[in-house]
């Protein structure tokens, strides 16, 4: 980073003792003992902008309810205000230097947004950068707050922006499968259960369902976020609001849903809230939810695109690749196969979590650092995941309709639709035969005298056979028909009643 090597700095002073800062830094000495100590995930806070953003709108707030109440002069409000306010539009955010991993309970991060946000409040009033005895970090950019309260907030506020993107990219992602239900609405095929051949449905059906899985995700994390919503502004240390002055808890919650536009309140114990971090748990559960889902999604469409000779080869997915080094032509299926990692990589960040929620202690939690990293990279990963997955792979597949067709005129499976009227345990029998002599069930059917073509061809319509015909799960039983012998004597008869 070249604000590290500067040759030209200004030296910051605190408990410990001084530091030379490079002088274009907005940041300074906490900022620097940060970046020294935890060299650790070398990836600092502000990959994720969403974070950055939610800071500056609790210091914001927080500007804005200490100005209300008199517990900071207009002069110095309206300037950290303002260099808030730039904060949020995306300015500044590559000074948010300290690392994603970090001890002190987000102190580092606290400290970080208090020195940039002062720093840039000290150069709009034309001074110099350090100038603390005009516009100080603690005195008065971090007046009536704590790390304890406005780190949290912050997660919760930078995760409820983040989601917003998470669910328009699902949102598409599942207008996607829908698009494609659509069009293959017509085309008939097997499905299967344990990998085996089951029933006979439509390729439309398969791909619906998808959306539809994706759809109550949406819900599920709507569900979830609203729980984000409750805050612990005013509680400072512990929750017992030392050094927030009378007024000031109910001011800032109010400025923070103006700031933010989400429905926040004011928890109704700060104690507990201040110590509790349960609700992120809640999160990242239905956060690993939707990443499973999309991940089984995922290895659906690698084996219906399986192949493509020696496999199913249902579906054919978009080419993005050669997949070999060695195999000339061979193509693999990687879009699935990359967000299935992402999952992968959400379950493991799910159990960061809880392990980190579990481990508080007493009147605070110090591993909240992790649990936002693991949360805000989790929704980071999904989003690109399902907008790879859909432009990528999803609008872009085709089906093989001539071989679906060979395969439910050759299945064996319509006879689940037989068996109503020709009897469970006959049509077992035609079954097992039909798969030792390669004949197709609807021939043995017709040959035995079973059931006679026009009888045989309404039960199979592929309407009925896939449950889309209003009569579908009512099947009429013939009348007139009277019981008929297999080749081993056994009599079949309809069933009745």
């Amino acid at each position: 980073m070249s604000d590290f090597l500067s040759a030209q700095t200004r030296t910051e002073t605190d408990s410990i003792g001084s530091v030379e800062i490079p002088a274009s830094a907005y940041w300074g000495v906490h900022t620097a003992r940060a970046h020294e100590n935890f060299p650790i995930a070398r990836r600092p806070i502000s990959v994720y902008p969403d974070f950055i953003r939610a800071f500056a709108c609790v210091k914001q707030a927080a500007a804005r309810a200490n100005l209300e109440i008199g517990a900071l002069d207009e002069q110095r409000a309206t300037l950290i205000d303002r260099a808030c306010e730039e904060i949020k539009t995306g300015m500044l955010h590559d000074q948010f230097v300290v690392g994603v991993v970090q001890g002190g309970a987000g102190t580092s991060t606290n400290m970080n947004a208090n020195e940039v946000i002062t720093n840039r409040a000290l150069e709009l009033a034309g001074h110099e950068k350090g100038d603390y005895a005009f516009i100080n970090p603690n005195d008065h950019t971090n007046r009536s707050q704590s790390t304890n309260d406005t780190y949290p907030t912050a997660i919760k506020i930078a995760l409820a922006f983040s989601l917003g993107s998470l669910l328009g990219e699902l949102a598409l992602l599942a207008d996607s499968f829908t698009a494609k239900g659509r069009e293959f609405s017509h085309i008939i095929k097997v499905g299967r259960t344990q990998l085996q051949d089951a029933v006979p449905m439509t390729l439309g059906q398969e791909f619906n369902a998808f959306a539809v899985t994706l759809r109550e995700d949406i819900e599920r994390l709507r569900e979830a976020v609203t729980l984000l919503g409750e805050v612990n502004m005013g509680a400072t240390a512990i929750g017992t609001g030392i050094n927030a002055p009378r007024g000031y808890k109910e001011a800032v919650i109010r400025h923070l849903r103006d700031i933010t536009g989400l429905e926040l309140v004011t928890a109704g114990d700060l104690v507990e809230s201040t110590s509790d971090t349960g609700v992120f748990i809640t999160f990242s559960g239905a956060l690993k939810r939707s990443a499973l889902k999309l991940s089984k999604i995922s290895n659906d469409l690698r084996l219906l695109s399986s192949g493509p000779q020696a496999g199913l080869g249902e579906i054919n997915l978009p080419a993005r690749q050669a997949g070999s080094s060695i195999m000339p032509g061979k193509v693999n299926p990687v879009i699935p196969e990359a967000v299935s990692q992402v999952a992968y990589s959400v379950a493991g960040a799910d159990v960061t979590v809880s392990m980190a929620v579990e481990a508080g202690q007493l009147q605070l939690n110090a591993f909240e650092p992790i649990i936002a990293h693991s949360l805000f990279q989790s929704i980071t990963w999904l989003d690109r995941a399902c907008q790879t997955l859909r432009v990528n792979c999803v609008d872009g597949i085709t089906a093989n309709e001539d071989r679906l067709a060979d395969t439910v005129s050759r299945s064996v499976t319509v006879i689940t639709a037989l068996a109503p009227v020709i009897g469970y345990a006959a049509a077992a029998k035609l079954a097992k035969e039909a798969l030792a002599t390669n004949e197709r069930v609807s021939e043995l059917v017709v040959s035995r005298g079973l059931l006679d073509q026009a009888q045989l061809d309404d039960i199979l319509q592929p309407s009925k056979l896939a449950g889309l015909a209003p009569e579908t799960g009512a099947i009429d039983i013939i009348e007139g028909s009277a019981p008929e012998k297999l080749e081993d004597g056994e009599e079949v008869h309809p069933p009745v009643g």
